[in-house]
């Protein structure tokens, strides 16, 4: 393992939280608008995760999430970016079938609502399930928010790298496996490991 990283994955800070909290270990992913080749992709295993608030959409979380979520006008942003986690992404499986998707429910904080418009846009390209291992840094680190942070754009590098060392797992090595092992049963046999 590198001992610091300037690369980053933005997600809605309630995602993040859940991630930071145990309660999930899955991202839905088909990309930001300004993707390179238009589609979603993992450029690094091991990432920062960078918490946004722009797009977060409350009716589109399950209610126990969904209160969390406090609406900001476009183009808002914080002036400080609160970093408090890394992840590894330890397996990307790309799903179409609505039905599989619908399995999953349990396992993610979003609603049928987010799932039925995930897969309707692009309907060509596969949803992403990355599932991954967080690790709680020892000290959250406060980074000044930049305008090339800003976009639609799911991977960042940070201006300042940050250390990943002495980092604690949020969840136990069995717990982690156990819920891997549970969703890679559910999505069959349609997965493959990170390429990078």
């Amino acid at each position: 393992m590198q001992a610091t990283t300037i690369h980053a994955l933005k997600e809605w800070a309630v995602a993040i939280n859940a991630l930071e909290s145990g309660k999930t270990i899955m991202l839905l992913r088909k990309g930001g608008i300004h993707e390179r080749s238009g589609r979603f992709q993992v450029a690094h295993e091991q990432i920062l995760l960078y918490p946004t608030y722009e797009h977060q959409q409350a009716f589109m979380l399950k209610a126990e999430y969904a209160n969390h979520v406090y609406p900001v006008t476009s183009g808002w942003h914080p002036e400080t970016i609160r970093i408090g986690s890394w992840a590894e992404i330890t397996d990307i499986l790309p799903v179409s079938n609505e039905s599989i998707v619908d399995a999953l429910l349990p396992f993610h904080i979003w609603n049928e609502h987010f799932i039925s418009d995930r897969l309707k846009w692009k309907p060509r390209q596969p949803l992403y399930i990355l599932l991954l291992r967080t690790y709680k840094l020892p000290q959250e680190q406060e980074i000044p928010y930049r305008s090339e942070y800003g976009g639609c754009k799911s991977w960042i590098d940070l201006e300042q790298s940050i250390q990943i060392e002495d980092a604690k797992p949020v969840l136990s090595d069995f717990a982690y496996t156990q819920l891997v092992e549970t969703i890679r049963g559910i999505v069959g046999d349609k997965l493959y490991a990170p390429s990078l």
